[in-house]
């Protein structure tokens, strides 16, 4: 499918979705606000950090559910609105209470979330989601060059600002959204018939594998969120290097992704898949070199190629594998399993880190190159098992049936 002949409403989300991504600071910068002004422990921060991960993933699991039943326009709109508030009232709330906001705000944030990509997924045929995916995280990564430089000017002049401009920025999107979503994007309050969530996906033995490959990936790749900031002050280098090995990556992945996601339109998604973990694997390995801007930023190249490779095939896959009466389940089950690192990294991460700093790139680089032994195992499975044809909407409408996150 041709940019051009993408439907309007993917558009108006991939626009909101740059524009969030762009004041999405919290991720990159918690670490460094918890050790910093909030004067916490690494190993306090960490679990900290995790605690943001319990929500995104309760979220995730949960926030499909939402949506295919209360319509996803609505809970866009009401979960992203609340949680964007709740994040900006961050700098307000003492360190406890952080244990209950953090999560609580990850929660409604991720549920909006999925909400945002099912009303995107809705307008497209299956089998042509790739480029919806890939033009949402284009826009998602367009927002995260422009954010790291401004988050790290912003610390500069305070830390609470990140919060603030990060959680309004969500607040006022969801304003705009709210008069430019159409209303035959919004999934209907019908409930469709057909096998439940858990029993479609254990009848799929290839996808269950999948996912434990997208856990062990993330558990690595979510290292750039969590303990990277860490490596690099600890190694005497300043913010600003941090900022824009990330940019630089959002770059990247803005420039060839996609490019990449169109030349590799209709080849083995689940090879491309076990590929990019590969690659995942070997730059998160070259973390572990004595650290220079050329060393990070090498490392760097060779991740996000990995990251080209894999993050847009393997959410195209399974939002391809969903019976239409579980589409919003289905996305929020690789969301969930996708930023379960979110949830593991950091705790996980930090505590390696803080034992035995040389331990973890080579740990977190065997983790993502076992995750490419899964997937290849997935496949397998696949090649062997019947394939399986998703249920059909009782409706039989792609525009007003329950939806899949794009991106």
């Amino acid at each position: 499918m041709h940019l051009r002949d993408l439907p309007r409403v993917v558009w108006a989300l991939a626009a909101a979705r740059f524009v969030t991504s762009a004041a999405s600071f919290t991720m990159l910068f918690l670490t460094l606000y918890l050790t910093g002004p909030r004067d916490v422990g690494t190993a306090g921060a960490g679990l900290l950090a995790g605690s943001v991960g319990v929500g995104a993933l309760a979220g995730n699991f949960t926030g499909g559910r939402w949506g295919d039943r209360l319509g996803h326009r609505r809970v866009l709109l009401v979960a992203s609105g609340s949680g964007g508030l709740l994040l900006a009232g961050v700098p307000l709330l003492p360190v406890w209470a952080l244990a209950v906001a953090l999560p609580v705000a990850a929660y409604l944030l991720a549920t909006g979330s999925l909400s945002a990509g099912a009303l995107a997924a809705s307008a497209m045929p299956r089998g042509e989601r790739r480029t919806a995916v890939a033009v949402h995280r284009a826009a998602s990564n367009t927002g995260f060059v422009v954010g790291p430089p401004l988050g790290a000017l912003l610390v500069t002049w305070s830390f609470d600002a990140l919060f603030v401009v990060d959680g309004l920025s969500v607040v006022l999107v969801r304003l705009v959204l709210s008069r430019v979503l159409p209303a035959d994007a919004v999934a209907t309050a019908e409930r469709p018939t057909g096998p439940g969530l858990w029993r479609s996906v254990r009848a799929d033995r290839a996808l269950l594998v999948l996912l434990v490959g997208v856990v062990l990936v993330d558990l690595a790749y979510r290292q750039l969120y969590s303990t990277l900031p860490l490596h690099l002050r600890d190694s005497g280098q300043p913010v600003w290097l941090y900022a824009s090995v990330i940019a630089a990556g959002s770059g990247l992945i803005l420039l060839l992704e996609i490019p990449v996601t169109q030349w590799l339109h209709g080849r083995d998604a689940l090879g491309i898949v076990a590929t990019g973990y590969a690659l995942v694997g070997l730059g998160t390995a070259m973390f572990a070199l004595p650290v220079t801007v050329v060393s990070v930023l090498a490392a760097m190249l060779v991740l996000t190629v990995g990251e080209i490779l894999y993050k847009t095939t393997a959410t195209a896959h399974v939002l391809d594998q969903a019976p239409d009466h579980l589409v919003g389940q289905y996305q929020g089950l690789y969301t969930g399993a996708a930023t379960s690192g979110t949830l593991l990294a950091a705790p996980v991460g930090t505590a390696v880190y803080a034992a035995a700093p040389g331990l973890l790139w080579p740990l977190m680089a065997a983790m993502a190159l076992a995750a490419a032994a899964v997937v290849l195992l997935a496949r397998r499975l696949g090649e062997v098992s019947p394939p399986r044809t998703p249920a059909a909407t009782p409706r039989g409408s792609r525009g007003t049936a329950p939806s899949r996150r794009a991106g």
